[in-house]
Formats: structure tokens, C-alpha cells, sequence
């Protein structure tokens, strides 16, 4: 039985982080302002509205009454006097407030003030292409993520901290081995393809496109799969991302070329991927951490499962392939739905992992990945990155970059100091794939319904299987929830090798 002063402090608990996600959510639109909407001139006073802001929210999940209030309930937590619900927004709220307060004054401002500082130096030196000039700031975030890692995480080895800031529970141990059974079977079929006499036909998706047209054809596809524009919005920016402040105000941007409109309708529908998991999550519990998405690797999974397994499929295609001809008759008169759907699936190694298609893409971030890996182990050094670099390139997609602007200086993730980031990018891709695999076998209709245009089966199922439990499951506890049966590369492999062995009629 939980006393009237449990849950008097519960209550407490609840107004504290209820204020630390209004503060949050109010953030979260100031960002989104800044990306979308805000003049250029109101750079610097936004900057300072944030960096305000920023310290309230510290002021507030630092507060050591907090503390004090969550060190009093986990106590009764361990006795499992609380319901799952309760339990987890005191296990995620005491992680929170830990590993805040856990971090030296002195720390947090230098890694702020080298994040801010070291994407200005990132920019300049991609721009000049001279890594040297960019090496400094990769060895001081090293000496500072480790420091960090020590106070924050000091059981775990320090990259395997900074995984766990993005995957909570993955570990080098458990990556390892994917990564190289993915590099055993990719490797070869990327160089299969690569050689193989078939190429399918890709002009007709270079064109002009009327950017007006474009925009209505990602809107009315966005809302087909199930998009809530009465709790959403859709705007342009330079990068798109999902945002916004609460699952009420789900907020996506695409952006829009003229010369391919493939770019932005499969952005969009990322997107929307990421804001139907958004939509999805089960707010009607309050603002709290237990309603809150959960790894990145996750969410990742929501959007690929949507781009990768529904929208690049054949039936995706064949379904509005009518409709993309009647928006841009002209360009598409000569093609068919199946040249337009082996189109959209070529495989072709490239320089840049953002352009890379679903084969090659994990080879892209398996090299980042190791590249952290030796450097967070001292086996590798910051300045032989360029070389380590190009030699994985050609290792693994038989491609050397000409410069270090299109090699080891392409990503800015490192310029923020966001170590251990990369994983989650292949980890989506295999979850949305065995997601996809257990979605076929309770749904044996799915790709009929895909066929027809009947989305509405697949996304109540993402909603009942994944959304809707927010943060109560690690992402290890959901895959066999909804699954059966731990993480398993081999779906995704099997998946790639099927799909690309139609698309090139490999023999």
C-alpha cells in the first residue's frame, strides 16, 4: 500500500516534470521557428531566447528537491509499489536528473562551448577541404566525451556510454557482430551489382518538376498514409526533419528540387514516418517520460519502415504510379510502373552516406562506426583519419574519395561532438525490416492492401505494437515483444538479396 505522503510526492513528481516538458515543448518550437519560419535578422536574439531558456530547463531537472523527491520514490519503486506506468516515469526521471547533476559544472560548459564553436571550424574546414584545421576540435571532443563518459556511465567503457546516450543498452559487444555479418553479405552483393550487365534506366527521373506539384503530391501522399494534419503541419526548410512540441503538434519540413521530385516525395514520407510514431504516442498519460518515444534507432525504425519497406515496394508503386504520370505526364510518358519502381531501387556506390541507397548505406556507417570505435580505444589516431578513411571506402564500396570534403569531413555529427550517433541509422533499418516481417506474417493482406492504397491496416498496427507504449520497453524488450525473438540481421539481409536480385534479374 502506498502511503497519502508517496503519494504526495508523487504528485510532486509529476508537476516537476510536467513543467521540465511544457518547458521543452516550448523550446522545441522556437527551434522549429528557427529553421522554418524566423527572419534571417533574428539570429542573435533568438540565440539568446534559447540559451535562456536552456537554462531554466537545467535550473529545473537539476533542482536537488528533485532529487530528493525521486530518491524517496525509487525506494518504493524497488518494492514495485507502483504500477508500470508510475515506475517508469521514476526510473526515466532519476536517469535524467542523474546524469545531469552527475556532470561537473566546468564539464558541461565546455563541450556546449566546443559544440557551438566546433561546427563553425567543421564548416569552414569542409568548405576548404583541409582536415587539419578540423583536427584539434576532434581531439579535444574525444578528451571531453571520455571525461564525460567517466562521470555519467563510469560501469560501461567510454564509447559504449556514448552509444548508450542514443541506444539505450546497446553496446559495442552487441553491434560487433551485426556489423560484420552485414559486411560478410553486403560486400559481395553490392559488388555484384556493380558488375552485372543489366543497369536499370534512371533518366526519366532527371527532369524539370513544378515545385507546386511537387508539394501537392507529398501532401495528399503524407495524408493517404495517414498523416493528422489537423494535429500536424508540413513546411520547406534547407534539412528536413520532424519537429515540434507534443504528439498535438507534429511538425515536418521536406525541401524541394526542381530537377527531381523523387527527392523531397521520399523525404516527405520519412517524415511522416517519424511523425506518425509522434501522433502515435500515448499522450492521454500526461507529459511525462513514459509517454516519450524511445531510442533513436526506434524512431529511425518508423521512418525507414515507411520510406524503405511500404514506399519503395512494388505495390507502393504500382498504386500511384497513375498518379505521378498525371502530375508529371511529360517526364514519365515513356516509363511504366515497374521501370519506375526498379528506377527508385538502384544500387550504385557513392561518396556521400545522405545519398546513399538501402544496399550500400550500412557500409557507410559501419566505417564511421569503427572509425569511433579505434579512436575511442587509441588504436586509432585523429590525424591518420583522412587515409583510414579512404582505405575503408575502398575496402568496403571499392570508391576513394578525391577529397576530404567528400570523405572524412562530409558528416557534421562529429563537429557536435555527437559520438556513438551513427549506429542508430542501420539499427532502424534492420528493426523496420523484422517490424515489417512480423507485420506480413499477422497481416497476410499487406501488401494488397499497399496495392490499393489501404494504409489504415498498417498504421493501427505500428500504433498497437510499438507507438503506443512510448518509453515502458527498451528497444531490445520491444523487438521481442512484437517480434518474438531478439535483433536479427538476417531479415534485413534476406530482404536486400530478394528484392535486388529482381531489380538487376541477377541470375
Amino acid at each position: 500500500m502506498i502511503s497519502r505522503v508517496m503519494n504526495q510526492q508523487y504528485i510532486d513528481l509529476v508537476q516537476r516534470l510536467e513543467e521540465i516538458s511544457h518547458l521543452s515543448g516550448v523550446m522545441s518550437t522556437l527551434s522549429w521557428d528557427q529553421e522554418v519560419m524566423m527572419p534571417i535578422g533574428a539570429s542573435e536574439s533568438r540565440a539568446k531566447q534559447i540559451a535562456t531558456l536552456a537554462g531554466i530547463i537545467h535550473e529545473r531537472a537539476t533542482d536537488p528537491a528533485l532529487g530528493d523527491c525521486l530518491a524517496t520514490l525509487q525506494e518504493v519503486s524497488k518494492a514495485r509499489a507502483w504500477g508500470v506506468t508510475e515506475q517508469c516515469n521514476i526510473h526515466e526521471a532519476l536517469r535524467n536528473y542523474e546524469m545531469e547533476t552527475r556532470v561537473p559544472k566546468r564539464l558541461v560548459q565546455e563541450i556546449a562551448e566546443l559544440s557551438s564553436r566546433g561546427q563553425g571550424i567543421w564548416v569552414a574546414a569542409r568548405q576548404d577541404n583541409k582536415f587539419s584545421d578540423f583536427a584539434p576540435v576532434l581531439k579535444r571532443f574525444l578528451s571531453l566525451k571520455i571525461e564525460w563518459a567517466q562521470c555519467v556511465l563510469p560501469n560501461l567503457l567510454p564509447y559504449d556510454a556514448n552509444i548508450d546516450l542514443y541506444e539505450r543498452g546497446t553496446t559495442m559487444a552487441m553491434l560487433t557482430p551485426i556489423f560484420e555479418c552485414l559486411k560478410l553479405e553486403l560486400i559481395p552483393l553490392i559488388n555484384t551489382i556493380r558488375s552485372y550487365s543489366y543497369q536499370p534506366d534512371t533518366v526519366f527521373l532527371q527532369g524539370k518538376f513544378e515545385k507546386k506539384k511537387q508539394e501537392t503530391l507529398a501532401r495528399k501522399i503524407s495524408r493517404d498514409i495517414g498523416f493528422d494534419f489537423d494535429r500536424g503541419r508540413m513546411d520547406e526548410s534547407v534539412h528536413p526533419f520532424c519537429g515540434g512540441s507534443h504528439p498535438t503538434d507534429v511538425r515536418i519540413t521536406t525541401r524541394y528540387a526542381n530537377s527531381n521530385f523523387i527527392e523531397s516525395l521520399y523525404s516527405v514520407i520519412h517524415e511522416t514516418g517519424h511523425a506518425l510514431y509522434e501522433q502515435g504516442r500515448p499522450y492521454h498519460l500526461g507529459d511525462f517520460p513514459v509517454t516519450e518515444s524511445s531510442t533513436m534507432a526506434i524512431h529511425e525504425s518508423q521512418s525507414l519502415f515507411w520510406e524503405r519497406m511500404v514506399a519503395q515496394s512494388k505495390f507502393f508503386c504500382v498504386h500511384y504510379f497513375d498518379l505521378f504520370y498525371k502530375t508529371f505526364p511529360e517526364n514519365l510518358q515513356s516509363v511504366n510502373a515497374e521501370e519506375f519502381y526498379r528506377a527508385i531501387n538502384t544500387c550504385k556506390p557513392d561518396f556521400i552516406r545522405v545519398e546513399a541507397d538501402e544496399v550500400t548505406y550500412p557500409l557507410h556507417v559501419i566505417l564511421r562506426y569503427e572509425i569511433e570505435r579505434g579512436l575511442f580505444d587509441g588504436s586509432m589516431a585523429v590525424e591518420d583519419l583522412p587515409e583510414i578513411w579512404n582505405e575503408l571506402m575502398q575496402q568496403y564500396l571499392g570508391i576513394k574519395p578525391p577529397t576530404d570534403t567528400l570523405g572524412v569531413l562530409q558528416d557534421s555529427h562529429w563537429g557536435g561532438g555527437a559520438f556513438g550517433y551513427f549506429p542508430s541509422y542501420t539499427l532502424g533499418a534492420l528493426y523496420a525490416c523484422q517490424f515489417y516481417q512480423a507485420l506480413l506474417k499477422e497481416q497476410p493482406d499487406t501488401e494488397r492492401n499497399i496495392a490499393i492504397g489501404n494504409f489504415s491496416p498498417i498504421k493501427q498496427w505500428l500504433n498497437e505494437k510499438i507507438h503506443r507504449h512510448g518509453k515502458l520497453y527498451s528497444p531490445q524488450e520491444l523487438i521481442q515483444k512484437v517480434t518474438g525473438e531478439s535483433l536479427n540481421p538476417d531479415y534485413f539481409i534476406a530482404y536486400l538479396k530478394k528484392k535486388y536480385h529482381e531489380v538487376y534479374q541477377l541470375a
